[in-house]
């Protein structure tokens, strides 16, 4: 992965483009007799079902279906510019090549997982801090035999509805973890990360909302767009991605966040149904540039149920079959505004014995979530009880459209 990070305090929002905060789209209540799938109703475990649970609800942009929206004036330009004959490839599968697995792994933690610590190698300023629900024996993108590649770890909290995504990483013997970035992800609304900051990806994306997962198939559909690595980019983005990678002066380089679409034209008639199922995808919601890498490459989930055989079929289609849709607004400077200013953070006592329920509260202005440090990590709301087991000192960060700032306050034990 070519990464470049933005060092200071900016942050992501849809103030600008909106006049409201992408932070706080809540996703809109489903109609009708049955009661929607949730979060909680996730199968635990190693790529686990989400059993029709949709992340980020209809308002995200991933979730939106894009058959019927206009193609950009530089659509052919662009295509060409990838290279109109680089073929489609499904970058995910079942067993191992050259002793790594094949996709990216995730894990649906137990309802019970601690959070752990985690320490950031690269990326401090622009990661959520933990602690975060990583279990130990977590999958890391490339098992049984990572190496040195991208190394991502993505863990589903189906307890507390978050997502949890690392770049770069690493377990400690002692249950922690380091990682080059990492990103808290709230599933029940269409977030964005701050303005110019990574996350797990370089377009700072969630990754896991890009996936082609087996669950998709045996359900019948797959009802997001899917993400897609090109060789270039320059630096510029376009919503839903909030950072940039650049590796490229030219203009016909994508910027990050760009959406590609299979030309409606095309016809999947001949293809199997797992296939049909993923083009259809490609045709409704598109793919979305998110990383630097080979052209074309789809990702999806490393699962023992994929066809390889079958998969490589997607090869036959190339990028002359797709299109560039019309993009919005393109960002090639990172958008300021005010930074969040914790205006309280205060404990219900300065002092009191081990074991007593400690209630800490704050508020704060430009903020849209938070994080406590230690044993909580990210966390909605602005109060939050917990139990003292020594002398702490509670440290508040947060997280709003244009910025993040700390606060603390210490409780000794007697």
């Amino acid at each position: 992965m070519l990464r470049k990070f933005f060092t200071g305090a900016c942050c992501a929002g849809f103030m600008l483009c909106l006049g409201v905060s992408a932070f706080s789209q809540e996703a809109p209540a489903q109609s009708g007799s049955a009661p929607a799938p949730t979060c909680h109703g996730m199968t635990l475990g190693q790529e686990g079902s989400l059993n029709g649970y949709v992340p980020f609800g209809p308002s995200s942009l991933w979730n939106k279906n894009i058959a019927a929206s206009p193609v950009d004036p530089n659509s052919t330009a662009i295509i060409d510019f990838i290279g109109s004959g680089e073929p489609l490839h499904p970058d995910f599968g079942s067993g191992t090549y050259q002793g790594q697995s094949i996709g990216i792994p995730y894990v649906v933690a137990p309802m019970t997982q601690s959070g752990v610590s985690i320490t950031y190698t690269q990326s401090p300023d622009e990661s959520d801090p933990g602690p975060m629900p990583i279990p130990s024996n977590a999958q890391i993108e490339g098992f049984p035999n990572p190496g040195d590649g991208d190394r991502h770890v993505l863990v589903l909290d189906p307890a507390n509805c978050w997502l949890y995504e690392l770049y770069s990483s690493y377990p400690n013997t002692n249950g922690t973890w380091k990682a080059g970035s990492g990103a808290a992800w709230d599933l029940e609304k269409s977030e964005y990360r701050p303005w110019g900051w990574t996350s797990a990806d370089a377009a700072g994306l969630p990754i896991f909302a890009g996936l082609v997962r087996y669950d998709e198939i045996l359900n019948g559909s797959i009802n997001h767009a899917i993400r897609v690595t090109l060789q270039n980019s320059r630096q510029a983005f376009t919503l839903p991605a909030t950072h940039w990678a650049a590796n490229s002066s030219s203009s016909l380089a994508a910027p990050m966040g760009m959406r590609l679409r299979l030309k409606a034209s095309v016809n999947i008639s001949g293809f199997s149904k797992t296939n049909q199922i993923i083009l259809t995808a490609l045709k409704n919601y598109g793919m979305i540039m998110a990383d630097n890498g080979s052209n074309m490459f789809l990702t999806g989930t490393t699962d023992s149920r994929w066809n390889n055989d079958d998969l490589h079929n997607l090869g036959s289609l190339t990028a002359a079959d797709f299109e560039v849709v019309k993009m919005g607004t393109v960002y090639t400077t990172i958008p300021t505004g005010p930074a969040p200013v914790i205006t309280s953070f205060k404990a219900s006592a300065d002092s009191a014995p081990k074991g007593t329920a400690i209630t800490l509260t704050w508020s704060a202005t430009n903020a849209t979530y938070y994080a406590i440090d230690p044993n909580e990590g990210v966390i909605r709301g602005t109060s939050l009880v917990q139990k003292l087991a020594g002398t702490t000192t509670y440290v508040l960060t947060a997280i709003g459209p244009y910025g993040s700032s700390t606060s603390s306050v210490t409780v000794t034990a007697e």
